[in-house]
């Protein structure tokens, strides 16, 4: 690959492409898994493909990043922002005191596209718990995460889910 021809808009549209296919393979992967195993199989292996993939990513990102061990919530907050759906969902992260943080994801393509298809929310909890802890935990081991909303649960219609991560001292 030539990636040295390429201009930075070319360079940063190639990045966004890389993590839509990477969406949606994860997709596709899944509704394979659903249609050939049901719903709660295809969480369930779903959920275990992410508490390996999780740690991954974040260590990989930490690498990238230069980001020391326990380094915690300014370490964490710095990984979210480098995640590879970071770069086609909205999200935003609150800081309410210097032990709190909060992780709302504002628009999911996920969610999104569902909608888009009259579809309710896809059931997310199961496997989100396993990926932002997995993820924090991997950051800081001291960062504990709790789930604020997220579906199959209730969620305003302003995110679709959200995750508090404290470090606890």
């Amino acid at each position: 690959m030539e990636l040295e021809h390429l201009s930075r808009e070319q360079l940063e549209e190639l990045l966004l492409d890389f993590a839509k296919r990477w969406l949606a393979h994860d997709g596709l992967w899944f509704q394979a898994v659903e249609k050939s195993h049901g719903l709660e199989e295809a969480i369930r292996l779903d959920a275990a493909a992410w508490e390996k993939f999780t740690v991954n990513e974040a260590q990989r990102i930490m690498i990238f990043l230069g980001l020391e061990p326990n380094g915690g919530l300014p370490a964490l907050k710095q990984a979210l922002s480098y995640r590879l759906y970071s770069f086609i969902n909205e999200q935003e992260i609150i800081e309410p005191d210097e032990h709190t943080l909060i992780f709302r994801m504002k628009d999911c393509r996920v969610q999104a596209a569902r909608r888009r298809k009259n579809l309710p929310d896809f059931p997310c909890r199961p496997v989100g718990l396993v990926e932002y802890s997995g993820f924090a935990r991997t950051i800081d081991p001291r960062i504990e995460t709790r789930c604020l909303a997220c579906p199959p649960g209730p969620h305003p219609p302003e995110y679709y889910c959200a995750w508090e991560f404290k470090l606890i001292l």
